[in-house]
């Protein structure tokens, strides 16, 4: 069977080669020949989210242990904001994965000491998995399995069952992840539900004068501020349309995936005041700042009066909705939340956050979270409560992967 998975994944990468050659040479002629001989924590992920919540885990590792970190990245943009967290740190090497490369992976082996590698959420590679199990122990962190994941997973239960059963240990997000991984064929003494450790998340809380300038620069004055995060193809114009019936507020649009700026742009704001973030000057206030630049939505939660986190609107499943939380701002977000399921339910059920399912419960929640006065101290208190509750999450798998070490 690796066989027949072997021959697909090389058919599928010189088809990818013919539309998106970039993509695929990047990270099939990934250059390794820097790394030392030394002992490495292999941490590998997918994109930019990963990237984010992994941070506290890879900063505990630096901070305690002289261990250094290889980075294997699958996407542009998770690459993108892993250079801008670690390109200065000499101990942290950052790198494309190499789809699954035999030849690569172990020569990967071959040069450095892995004393464990650690697998981000749910990122199964069977190649990486089967070679590297022969010469040190594989965990996986923060595991999940989504609905549409699981049901993926279920028609290759015979191959998946002998991959988790060369991972050490499987810490996963929720009950229900662990019980579905274990349906899987993972052996049930190697599974623990630890927690998600996007609780760690310590994100940075911008001086008031980084602030000040975007407001200056955007001549925003005394208006609202509606951040729109992580916004996918559909959801901007489902936005727009409720941005309409708003008075004195700019909207913030930060899209998922930035190469989209341009179409959102040609599309659907034509007949809006609108600027790009990436603009120099401003000359009047506007009423739609498209944010097509990496990397700023965190200091625009901070910013924010009402949050909205995309992805949820359109049936793509979700993003962080503990970013604006910590920024103790309550998110508003659509039905679409099997990525953030477990989460989002906790946050409905705490009030901290709110669930709509159409355009008037969207306008709704807005008017709700803007005439909030007094209930917005409560809130605070109550998101205070909610991140405490979860914060030995990180301990427990740092702890977790030192034992093992």
């Amino acid at each position: 069977m690796i066989y027949i998975y072997n021959i697909l994944r090389v058919i599928l990468i010189l088809i990818g080669y013919l539309f998106n050659p970039d993509f695929f040479k990047k990270r099939v002629k990934e250059n390794f020949d820097d790394l030392m001989s030394d002992d490495y924590i292999w941490i590998h992920m997918s994109s930019v989210g990963e990237v984010n919540l992994s941070e506290p885990l890879i900063n505990k590792f630096l901070s305690d242990t002289d261990y250094k970190i290889l980075l294997t990245i699958f996407t542009d943009t998770g690459m993108e904001m892993a250079k801008k967290k670690y390109l200065k740190n000499k101990r942290v090497v950052i790198k494309y994965f190499p789809l699954d490369n035999v030849k690569t992976i172990k020569k990967i082996l071959n040069k450095i000491n892995v004393k464990l590698v650690v697998l981000i959420e749910t990122e199964i590679w069977f190649n990486l998995i089967d070679i590297v199990y022969k010469k040190t122990k594989i965990v996986l962190v923060n595991g999940r399995i989504s609905d549409k994941s699981y049901k993926r997973y279920l028609k290759i239960k015979l191959l998946l069952k002998n991959r988790l059963n060369k991972i050490t240990l499987l810490m996963m997000q929720t009950k229900l992840d662990s019980s579905r991984i274990e349906e899987l064929g993972a052996d049930s003494k190697n599974i623990k539900t630890i927690g998600n450790i996007k609780f760690n998340i310590d994100l940075e809380k911008y001086n008031e004068n980084v602030i000040k300038e975007i407001k200056e620069k955007f001549k925003l004055k005394d208006r609202k501020n509606f951040v729109c995060g992580s916004t996918h193809d559909t959801e901007e114009e489902i936005i727009l349309d409720i941005y309409k019936e708003l008075k004195n507020t700019t909207v913030f649009l930060v899209p998922r995936h930035i190469d989209r700026c341009e179409k959102i742009e040609k599309e659907l704001l034509k007949n809006f005041n609108y600027v790009k973030y990436s603009d120099s000057k401003v000359v009047k206030t506007p009423d739609i700042i498209l944010v097509d630049k990496i990397g700023e939505l965190r200091k625009l939660y901070q910013l924010a009066d009402i949050t909205f986190v995309g992805g949820t609107l359109t049936n793509v499943g979700g993003h962080s909705l503990l970013e604006p939380l910590f920024y103790r701002k309550t998110p508003i977000f659509g039905k679409y939340i099997q990525n953030v399921k477990e989460i989002a339910l906790e946050i409905e059920k705490r009030g901290i956050g709110y669930m709509v399912k159409n355009k008037d419960e969207f306008k709704e929640k807005i008017d709700e979270i803007t005439n909030e006065n007094i209930e917005k101290n409560i809130k605070k208190d109550e998101i205070d409560i909610f991140f405490k509750e979860n914060s030995e999450n990180l301990k427990n798998v740092y702890n977790n992967l030192i034992d093992i070490i």
